[in-house]
Parts: C-alpha cells; structure tokens; sequence
C-alpha cells in the first residue's frame, strides 16, 4: 500500500505543480493580486506532496518491499540500513525522484524567502519553477517510475546496490551535487522572469546572488565530494580522470562562475545585464544537458546510470524545448534591456569581463572534448577518444592566466582605475610570491623543478595580493579589529573563495608534480622502499563484514627506520552479488598521503600485488573547494540581502563594496 501512496502522492505533485506554473503566471499577466498570492501555497503543496512521495520509498527500501521493482534491483536484506537509504539515489529511479525533491525545496525556499521581490516577478519566478517542475515529473511517471510493482511474483530477496556505492560517499555526494544543479534553476527562473517583465537593474541583480551563491557553493562542494570519493573508492589513486561525467558537473560549475562574477557587475554598476541573462540560461541548460549525458545510455561510466535510451530521448527533448525556449525568449527580449554605460579599459568590469571570457573558453574547451566523440560516433566517422592530454593542453594555461589576473580585480575600482594605484598595491605580492616560488622546489625536494616554482609562485600571488588588499582598505582604521568589521561579510566571502581557488591550485599542480607511484609485489616480511617510507606486509587474513568477506593485509608503515602505523587494505567480495571491490587504506595528512591498495595475490608463498602511493599535498584540493564553499556561504549570509528594500545601480566603489 506505501508504494501505491508514494505514487498517487507523485500525481498530486504534479497537477500541483501544473497550477503552480499557470496561475501564478496568468496573475502576473492580468494584475490579478489573488492569482499571484497563489505562489506560495502550491509551492507549499508541491514540496508536501513530493516529500511524501520520497518518503514513502525510503520505507519501501528500509523495509525491503522486494514487490518494488526498484527496490528489488537495488537493495537485499544483507544491506546495512545506512546503504538501504542511500540505495533511494543509487540508481535512476531514485536519484530522479531524488532531484525533484530538491526542485521542490528550492521552490519553496524562493516563495517563502522572496517577500522583497515585487509581487508579478515573484509571481514569474514561481511560474517558471513551477514548469521545471512539470518536465521532470512527466519524466518520471511516463519513464521512470520508482514505484512499479513486480506483482504477482515478487521476488524475496533483492539484488544488490553496486559496491563501488556502498560508501560515505553516496551518502552525500548525490544530494549536495544536486542540490546544486537543481538550485541553477533559481537563477535560470530569475533571467526568464526579468525577460517576461523587461525589467533588469541592480535591485534584480541583488536578488539573483544569493540564489547563484548557494547554488554554486553546493555544486562546488558536490563536485569536491564525487573527487574524493573516486579517489579512495576506485583504488588507482587518481582524483580527476576528465570522465564525461565528471566533465558534465564542471561544466555549469564554469559557468556559474561567470555568472556570480557577472551578476556583481550588473548589481554594482548596472552592466553586463544581457550577458548576465545569458549565462544564467547557459548554466542552467549545462545542468540539463549533464542530467541527458548521464541517464541517456550514451556515455559507459562509473558515474553514469546506464538505462534506456528513450529515456534520453525525453530528456533531450526537455533540454530542447528548455533551451531553445529560454534562447528564443532572450532574442525577442534582450533589447529592451539596457546596459549601463561607461568604464575604462582598465577597471573592475573589464578585469571581470576578461575573468568571464577565460571562463567561458574552458567552457568551450571542456564540451568539445566531452562530446566530439559521441558526435563522432553518432556520424559514424568511428570510435574517437579524447583524453586528459587534450585537455590538460588548454584547460592548464587558460586557468594559470586566469589565476594571474584573479589578483587584479579586488585591487581595481569600478568605472576607472590609476595603473599607478595597482601597482603601489601589488608589487610587493607580487615580489613575495616569487620568492617563495623560486626557493619552494630547492627546500622541499631533491632535483628543481621549474613547474613547481611556477605553481607555487602562481598560488602565493594569489594569497599574498589578497592579502596585500585586505591591508590596503583597512589602511584608516584605528586597529585590525576595527578594520575588519568595516569590510562587508561579502569581502570576507570572496576573501576566503579565491584563497581556497590558491590553495586547490597548489595541491592539483604539486600532487602531480611529487606524486610517487608504484605498483609492486609484496611479500611477507620484506620491505618496500617508497620515499622516506617503508611497507612491510605482515600478515594477510579474513575478516567478515555486514555483507561482504575480506582478505585483510596487515601493512606496518615506517619512516627513517622508525614505526609511523599500521594500515590495512581489503579485497572484499560481496555476497550478494559475488562481486570483487578494493577498499584502499589511507593514511592521511596535511602535506601527503599515503595510499595502499590490494590486487591479486601472486604465488603461494603469500605474495601480494599492491598499488602504493605517496600524495603530496592532495588534501589541499578538496580543502581549497571547502573553502570556496564557506565562501559563498558568507557572501550569502552578508546583511544586506535581507534588506527588504534595495537602492538602485551603484557608481564607483570608494572603499569596501566588493564583488
């Protein structure tokens, strides 16, 4: 019976969600204050609805209502719970179900946190959420039911979920990515709704950034979560692979830099308004065209849900109808909206047009290597591969000039800035940072490496120009404390931000630089040499677990002859499915990691195949995106968007407005 709720539940989401994309709208176009009112409370009943829905398979799962084809092919009564929950996202069904309840909470967070917004362009907003809403809810009930009953022979014990997804990492790394994804649909329903108005200034732009803050805090955040996890999961030790399903997350998360950058031009001085309406579309449909590369069977990945191409076919169908509406709607209505005119060649707008225009080439860059070869094998001109040397040619040096000129744009000024002024600012950062990058690779490693100075040096321009403006703006205050007060949260936010873009710099460039790599034999009893390391394979033995049997290696770890710790890799085998997965052993820290994983056994005398790693500074990767994401999370949390009232289009900054 909870199925058959979780189902009719779906259905009154949807005739909620229908209303919630006509009425609103009608109210809007009428001036029918009643009609617009009517926002709020099917968002409410929409979010409710969908809740109960998702709910009601989470039951299923915890209970092992095997009658459940989803549940069936995904769960077993040997899973431990924590994984039956997690099991609700682990395949497409789920996850999708997954992604509306998301839409629905964004929904609702809009209705019930836009009271500023003038009734009509909330009204809009609504509307447009509320059709985002209607297309994936089709999707679901047409294609991919979550609640289909295997009746009358239901089977009694499950399948099992795949064991590369029996981790900590499922638990979080799907929710917060869509989170993400999902909450560019704010921004995307903002731009269409500023388009159906005619009605684009600084006020608009205010209420747009918070909204693409959030979103690009959770994608960061869910992009970081999916790196870690293929780290340690996958066993060959690599954090990026340039996967085409990787590639579809990054992708919007590009734009959607642009984009905040973009929305902090139009809301301080009134400018880039069409090109910010664009890329609130194009970051938007990214999100799109990444749910289609995903669940359409056309990419082979361990990130993608295989499934029916006509699955595909609905979604790319969406996507089209979602693009070309949005595009053919921007070409009608992007006149009527009109930039503000004037700033010099060198200025804060500049500098943050060229920071976009970087953006966007990586952009580009990044989606003609992720689909030239299903194009290519789609033309039938044959099977074409595009791997990391392609893109590591373009992306490296695109974003080693784009983190050159990060440094620039705090210290610049809006409208016009005195080249004298940058450079009574910057030079001593920038003297700093080349010291420090020169002297780097002679203290931390035998043998220099020049690339290693660079990516050192590139990193320290960033802290230290950072640094170098905090100073400079705090110049009259009476004391630090003083100082940082009269900076706005927002600074502080973007302070934080580019910080963790330095420090993610840093570990991306010094992990493949050091990296130590071997794969060898072990023995029991013998040492092997790795660095300042030594591995000696004490024991190999089973052990039980939940839902799986281990062979265990016991590894005791020293270095420069004394005992640093013991680590223990698994092979384990599922029994559910019978299914082979290494558990790496890690053991980690701030400046490397060291990273053990099992193969196969090689003779009888105990030999082991074993996959050893010294990863240097690798941490600081996933440590620099938390740091963007505190980032945004502060410049959302920054007072003056909870001001009911806003002012128009600013001019010239004079001290501590900032980006």
């Amino acid at each position: 019976m909870v199925p058959e709720i979780g189902h009719f539940a779906l259905v009154v989401a949807l005739v909620f969600s229908f209303a919630l994309m006509c009425l609103p709208l009608l109210g809007a176009q009428v001036n029918n204050q009643m009609l617009m009112a009517t926002g709020r409370s099917l968002s409410a009943g929409f979010f409710v609805f969908v809740t109960v829905s998702f709910a009601c398979l989470v039951y299923a799962f915890v209970a092992d209502d095997f009658s459940v084809s989803y549940v069936a092919g995904h769960s077993n009564t040997l899973l431990p719970v924590y994984y039956k929950v997690s099991a609700v996202w682990g395949g497409h069904e789920g996850s999708l179900l997954l992604w509306v309840m998301m839409l629905a909470g964004w929904t609702l967070a809009i209705a019930l946190l836009s009271g500023a917004l003038p009734r009509d362009l909330q009204a809009r907003v609504l509307a447009v959420m509320g059709f985002i809403s209607v297309g994936f809810l089709l999707f679901i009930l047409l294609t991919s039911n979550p609640f289909d009953r295997l009746l009358p022979m239901a089977p009694q014990e499950g399948g099992d979920l795949n064991p590369l997804l029996q981790d900590i990492g499922l638990i979080l790394h799907p929710p917060i990515l869509y989170m993400g994804y999902v909450g560019f649909s704010a921004t995307f329903a903002f731009a269409i709704a500023a388009l159906l108005t005619g009605r684009l200034d600084s006020a608009w732009a205010r209420w747009c950034r918070p909204w693409a803050n959030l979103a690009w805090g959770f994608l960061t955040v869910g992009i970081a979560l999916g790196s870690w996890w293929a780290y340690y999961e996958l066993g060959w030790g690599g954090w990026w692979f340039w996967d085409p399903v990787e590639n579809a997350s990054f992708l919007p998360w590009l734009v959607g830099t642009a984009l905040i950058h973009s929305l902090a031009v139009t809301e301080k001085r009134g400018a880039f308004k069409s090109w910010t309406l664009l890329l609130a579309i194009f970051t938007f449909s990214l999100c799109l065209l990444g749910t289609f590369l995903v669940r359409s069977g056309v990419l082979t990945s361990v990130h993608a849900f295989a499934n029916d191409p006509e699955r595909g076919v609905f979604i790319l169908m969406f996507l089209l109808v979602v693009v070309g509406g949005s595009l053919t709607l921007y070409a009608l209505r992007a006149p009527v909206v009109k930039n503000h005119p004037g700033f010099s060649w060198l200025s804060r707008e500049t500098l943050l047009l060229g920071n976009n225009i970087l953006l966007m080439v990586i952009m580009a860059t990044v989606l003609v290597g992720t689909l030239y070869p299903l194009i290519a094998d789609a033309l039938g001109w044959g099977k074409v591969s595009v791997g990391p040397p392609y893109f590591n040619m373009f992306f490296i040096p695109l974003m080693g000039v784009l983190c050159l000129l990060m440094a620039l744009g705090p210290s610049s000024n809006w409208k016009k800035t005195n080249p004298m002024q940058l450079v009574k600012v910057l030079w001593r950062p920038w003297v700093i940072s080349m010291v420090i990058g020169l002297l780097f690779p002679i203290f931390y490693a035998e043998g220099y490496s020049w690339l290693a100075a660079l990516s050192v040096f590139v990193g320290s321009w960033i802290f230290t120009s950072l640094a170098a403006d905090m100073l400079h703006r705090m110049r009259n205050a009476k004391n630090w404390r003083e100082g940082l007060r009269k900076l706005s949260l927002s600074y502080h936010g973007m302070i934080v931000a580019h910080a963790g873009i330095g420090v993610t710099l840093i570990g991306v460039c010094l992990n493949s630089i050091y990296a130590d790599l071997r794969d060898v034999g072990m023995h029991p009893g013998v040492a092997v040499q790795a660095g300042n390391y030594e591995f000696t394979m004490d024991s190999v033995y089973t052990v039980q677990g939940p839902n799986y049997i281990a062979e265990e290696a016991l590894v005791v770890v020293t270095k420069d002859g004394e005992f640093l710790r013991e680590m223990r890799p698994q092979k384990r085998r599922y029994l559910a499915g019978g299914k082979v997965m290494t558990q790496v052993a890690l053991a980690p820290g701030l400046l490397r990691d060291l990273y053990l994983a099992m193969g196969e056994p090689l003779d009888d005398e105990g030999a082991w195949a074993m996959r050893v790693h010294l990863k240097p500074f690798v941490r600081w990767i996933w440590l620099g995106a938390l740091m963007m994401a505190i980032g945004a999370a502060m410049a959302v949390a920054d007072k003056r968007y909870r001001k009911r009232k806003t002012s128009k289009a600013q001019g010239p900054s004079s001290g501590t407005n900032q980006a």
